[in-house]
Formats: C-alpha cells, sequence, structure tokens
C-alpha cells in the first residue's frame, strides 16, 4: 500500500480553494516503455515538472482494466491498473512520489456506467434471474413492437455518442440502457447493493493513499421513473431523454449517503469534484454548498457549449469570446455566496484552448494563451490545467475524415454520412469540436516521436512540436510555460485571489474584459483584450494606481497607455483603502 501521508500544503483552509489542479490523460502524457502508449511510469518521470509548476494535485484519467471502446472511460475492473499503463505497484510509487512534493492525486471515478465486460454485467446480461440482474437498467420492448424490431426501444432516447440509448440482448430478450455508447450499460443507482459495491471500492482507494474523486457525469446516476419518451430532437429520429436522467430526484440524496459512508471522518478531508453536464447555477450551488454535504465544487458545461449546436454537440457554431468571458461572470456571480467553481477551458474532452477561443496563428499564439489563462485563473475558484496547456497545445491539422478515431467522432460521422451529410461540413466542425484534439501526445520535445515515445505514438504526434514543447519553453522565460506557473504562483500569494470576491467592471462592448478581486483593503485588477485587433482600454474607475508596474503582463509596454494590443493584458495588486 502507498499509505503515505497527505500533502500538508494549504492546512488552514481546504487546499483546493487556492490550488490548482492539474490533469494526467495517461495514454498521451508519456511512454516509458516505447510502445507509443503513455503509462504510468511516463508520468512518474515527470513528477518534476509538476512540481516545477507549482500544482497542488494531479486527477489521473482512468488508467484501470478496459476493453478501451472509450478510451478507458469503460471500466472492466475499478480496483487495477490495465497491463497498458503499468501495475499497481506503480501507482503506489506514483503515489509516493506525488506526496513527497506536496502534491495530491485524484483519481477519475466513473460510476454512471461501466463496461460491457465488467463482471457485474457480464453476470447481469447472463440470465433475469441472476442475483446482479437489477444492478443495470433493464426494460422490455416497447408494447405492440417486436423485441430488437425497428422502434421496439423502451424509449426514444438518443446516447451522448449519437446512437440510440437502448440495445437488445438476445440472450434474456430485453434492452439494457446506455446513455454513452453500447459498451457502456448504465448502472441501477436504485440497487442499495449497487450503491455499497461503488462506496466499498471508494474506500479501498482512499485507504490506499489518494486523496479525492473527480465523478464523471455524476448528474446522471439518479433516473427519474418511469422511463418514458422525450421529445424529438432536429433530426426527427429520436428523442432527447435528459427530463430523465439529469439531476433526477435521488442524486443529493445518492451524494450524501456517499459522503455519509465515504467522506465522512477522513483525514485530509479528500476532495470531490463532481462533473455535471447541464447543471444550472441553482442546481450547482445545492451540489456545491457544503452544508449539504454533497461535492466540494462542479464541472458546469454552460461555457464550453457556447459554440456547440444545443442539439448536435459536435456541430459548431460561431464564437463570441466575450460571451465565454460574461458567462464564466455570471457563474462567478451565481457561486458568490455559497457553492464553488471549477476554472477550466479544456479537459480531455475539449478541444485545444488556443485553437477554439484563442488565436493559434504564428503572431498571437503565445499571446492569446497567456491572455486566456489570466482571464480564467485569477477568477474565484479552483484551476484545472489540462497537460499540454501549459505550453499552448494546439488543435491537430486533421485533414481527412479517417483520421478521427474517438467513439463519440466515429459514430457522428457514420450517423451524418448516412443522413447525406456534406463530408466537407462534418471536416471542418470536427477539426474544431473533436475530443481528438485534447488527446495528441504531449509534446516534451522537438524530436521525431515529441519526448513522449521512442516507439510509433498511439496517436499522431502534432507537427509543429518543433516549435512549441516544454523543452523549448523551459529556456524561454517569456514562454507561455513560464508565464502559466507565474500564474498559479500568484493564485496562492496575493490576499485577494485566495478568497476574495469577484466584481465585473463596465467595459464597451466587445473584446476588452475587466474584473477586479477584492478582499478587505487588498485589490487585484484584470484587464484584457479577447481579440486579434488592438482595443482602447476603456474601464470605468480606473485606478490612479494602473500607471505603476503590474503584477503581471502580456504585450503591454506603456501601462499608462489607453490602447491594448491584439491579446494584451495586464494584473495589478495593490492595498486600497475603504
Amino acid at each position: 500500500m502507498a499509505g503515505q501521508e497527505t500533502p500538508k500544503r494549504g492546512e488552514g483552509q481546504e487546499w483546493w480553494r487556492t490550488g490548482t489542479v492539474y490533469q494526467v490523460y495517461p495514454r498521451s502524457f508519456a511512454d516509458s516503455d516505447g510502445d507509443g502508449v503513455g503509462d504510468l511510469r511516463g508520468v512518474l518521470a515527470h513528477v518534476d515538472h509538476l512540481a516545477w509548476l507549482g500544482v497542488d494535485a494531479v486527477w489521473l484519467s482512468p488508467f484501470y482494466p478496459s476493453p478501451q471502446k472509450d478510451n478507458g472511460y469503460d471500466i472492466s475492473d475499478y480496483e487495477d491498473v490495465d497491463s497498458i499503463f503499468g501495475s499497481l505497484e506503480d501507482l503506489d510509487e506514483l503515489i509516493v512520489a506525488l506526496h513527497a512534493r506536496g502534491i495530491r492525486l485524484i483519481l477519475d471515478l466513473v460510476v454512471n456506467h461501466t463496461s460491457d465486460q465488467h463482471p457485474w454485467f457480464v453476470s447481469s446480461r447472463s440470465s433475469k434471474e441472476d442475483p446482479r440482474r437489477e444492478w443495470y437498467v433493464w426494460r422490455d420492448a416497447r408494447n405492440g413492437v417486436h423485441p430488437g424490431g425497428l422502434g421496439a426501444e423502451p424509449t426514444n432516447w438518443e446516447s451522448f455518442f449519437s446512437q440510440p440509448a437502448w440495445t437488445f440482448d438476445e440472450r434474456t430478450g430485453q434492452y439494457y440502457l446506455h446513455l454513452f455508447a453500447v459498451e457502456q450499460p448504465d448502472l441501477n443507482w436504485e440497487n442499495r447493493e449497487v450503491r455499497r459495491a461503488v462506496y466499498a471500492m471508494m474506500n479501498r482507494w482512499l485507504d490506499r493513499g489518494v486523496d479525492g474523486f473527480r465523478m464523471d457525469v455524476i448528474n446522471l446516476i439518479s433516473k427519474r421513473l418511469p422511463l418514458e419518451d422525450g421529445p424529438l430532437l432536429p433530426s426527427g429520429v429520436r428523442g432527447d431523454g435528459s427530463a430523465w436522467y439529469n439531476f433526477g430526484p435521488r442524486l443529493e440524496e445518492f451524494l450524501q449517503e456517499m459522503h455519509r459512508e465515504v467522506f465522512a471522518g477522513r483525514e485530509g478531508k479528500p476532495v470531490r469534484i463532481g462533473e455535471t453536464p447541464g447543471v444550472t447555477v441553482e442546481q450547482a450551488i445545492r451540489l456545491s454548498d457544503p452544508s449539504r454535504r454533497e461535492l466540494d465544487m462542479v464541472f458546469q458545461f454552460e461555457h464550453v457549449d457556447l459554440d456547440r449546436d444545443p442539439h448536435d454537440w459536435q456541430k459548431r457554431l460561431p464564437l463570441d469570446r466575450r460571451a465565454l468571458y460574461e458567462n464564466l461572470a455570471g457563474w462567478q456571480r451565481g457561486l458568490a455566496e455559497s457553492g464553488w467553481n471549477s476554472l477550466y477551458l479544456s479537459n480531455h474532452d475539449q478541444p485545444r484552448p488556443v485553437s477554439r477561443y484563442g488565436d493559434d496563428s504564428a503572431e498571437h499564439r503565445a499571446a492569446s494563451a497567456k491572455t486566456l489563462w489570466t482571464m480564467l485563473y485569477l477568477m474565484k475558484g479552483t484551476a484545472f490545467l489540462y497537460q499540454g496547456d501549459e505550453i499552448g497545445m494546439a488543435n491537430y491539422p486533421f485533414t481527412s475524415l479517417s483520421d478521427f478515431v474517438d467513439v463519440s467522432a466515429r459514430n457522428y460521422i457514420h450517423d451524418e454520412l448516412g443522413r447525406g451529410a456534406d463530408p466537407a461540413r462534418l471536416l471542418a466542425d470536427l477539426r474544431v469540436t473533436s475530443r481528438d484534439n485534447a488527446r495528441t501526445p504531449v509534446q516534451w520535445d522537438g524530436s521525431r516521436g515529441g519526448g513522449f515515445t521512442i516507439g510509433d505514438p498511439w496517436f499522431p504526434l502534432n507537427p509543429d512540436r518543433t516549435e512549441v514543447s516544454v523543452a523549448a519553453q523551459r529556456d524561454d522565460e517569456s514562454s507561455v510555460l513560464h508565464y502559466v506557473r507565474q500564474l498559479i504562483a500568484a493564485r496562492k500569494s496575493h490576499p485577494a485571489l485566495v478568497l476574495g470576491d469577484f466584481h465585473d467592471l463596465a467595459t464597451p462592448p466587445g473584446a476588452l474584459i475587466a474584473y477586479e478581486r477584492r478582499s478587505g483593503d487588498h485589490l487585484v485588477r484584470v484587464v484584457a483584450n479577447l481579440g486579434s485587433e488592438a482595443v482602447r482600454a476603456d474601464v470605468a474607475e480606473r485606478p490612479s494606481w494602473a500607471a505603476d508596474e503590474p503584477l503581471l503582463s502580456v504585450r503591454v509596454e506603456n501601462f499608462g497607455d489607453r490602447e491594448l494590443a491584439p491579446w494584451a493584458s495586464f494584473v495589478w495588486a495593490t492595498e486600497v483603502t475603504s
């Protein structure tokens, strides 16, 4: 067992309130054995990079045994390590190495569904009389329709991966529910034995030395019964079932039970991070209100859905960066008194921010990356940094629909081509929206294998690794990498950025945004140009100290100037009298 004492950084309050969490997607982080797939020993080889950055925790995406139908989010054993990633001994060594550097380890908890190869489901599908039959959601065919026939599914729901949400099992003549891939059957959280098994598994991981969980789509675990047809989607083929599974009637009951059975009384207060697609501000307040003992914070999706079609999330819409900022500011105001924000622009499911929200041209790439992180990370909340974003990695230059490997993209391409969609339009959309963009290997250096592997990588490296890499930026103090390190340090060192209130400042419509954080006499003001054209820096209540040297700046030489260059930003910190 790894049971090393948990780090004590930030002991006076919950560490995550000022912390930065670095997400590692192990398949694409670093390969230690030359097979082209990242692994746990690859993570071990770079723990000093994480310590140098100053991060407080690592969120480790799934490493569990899995058929890899959804890159590890289809789990067949919750309590082991897939051989492609290493062993439990490697994981124990990683826990010790991180803890020795004051870094915590957060595991991805995927318990809305399992793999169809998990022993629980293998048992469940074997017979209607099996003791684990009710561990999953099984239903008969629609009344009056032959089981397995066209339109016989119990409801008309579409899965998140563009397929029917029900699959017929010939052995027992019933359908099972899967909100994601066919190979990811949903667990039945109404069943007490399911919940007991999940809680027991979580306790064993905490006993092993991990410091909390990021809970995948946790707001989907409670289904509203009975399950019924949802309103038809614009395609007219399938329906939207979200009213039956998003924030279901027993969700909070289950989370409070989880607190009692897993987290209550634990030393070190393991963190509970909930991924909650579709959650509202009001729901997020309830979920992350400390007095309710459900979650510590939520991942809301509103801001990352602004440039996606609400009925077709692979289809892009025009991006409005001002709307992005205003949405984030709205969540700052919404959770100001209770609850807690997670600050993120990307993860393993989202495209690269510098390509999506910034400007990845050679002229503006570095500045736009720095200014995006300035805008986001100095808000109130826990900062999340996805691997590679610390150097401004960009989207992959896909040239063909056959380049995409993600299950959601493959299903989408198949369905859309079947409906007569224009392949050029699909390629243009997926180049921007595909999850594959986040899963290209980390660019550690400019070599053929990018420092990721000495073999052939499981997914091609971005050709721009010769210009954009950790090695190149580590030697350049003006780089994105060094700037992100400064931001992480600033979040801990300035009182206003620790727990200070957020106040949006009036600016003209357009790319100029400004806000301040205040705690007592300590004030930090952030001004940024979120665009590739210069703007006038017209900010309400411009302070007299605005001409002083700022705490941080991007592309600003004359701090009294009224014009901000493209993607310029600056941050002032001062003490003021009330």
